[in-house]
């Protein structure tokens, strides 16, 4: 198992939507995750900065990047690209973040 975790940035007067967005995420979304080997997949938001804060734990770093390549992501991604900031293709901006600590 691999934790990863990264954060990203929410538009700060779209954080309402994208905390709707995600409630529930698509069944669709939930079943690939899954699939590839997701579990334990947060989202925390910084109000003030409305950075967002994620951590998931994967099956493999291979089976994670997987997830890019499926029609179902980047269905959501570009469902939720006017939210946050993304790259060209309406992956979000997401910057990985170094475990320095862990207490299991």
């Amino acid at each position: 198992m691999v934790r990863k975790a990264f954060k990203m940035k929410v538009f700060p007067d779209k954080t309402e939507e994208y905390i709707k967005r995600h409630t529930p995420i698509w069944k669709e979304l939930e079943v690939v995750l899954k699939a590839h080997g997701v579990s334990n997949y947060n989202i925390f938001l910084e109000e003030e900065t409305s950075f967002l804060f994620a951590f998931a734990e994967v099956a493999s770093e291979e089976k994670w990047s997987e997830i890019a390549n499926t029609d179902v992501c980047k269905k959501w991604w570009k469902y939720m690209s006017d939210l946050m900031e993304t790259n060209d293709d309406n992956s979000p901006v997401s910057i990985e973040l170094k475990q320095v600590f862990y207490l299991p």
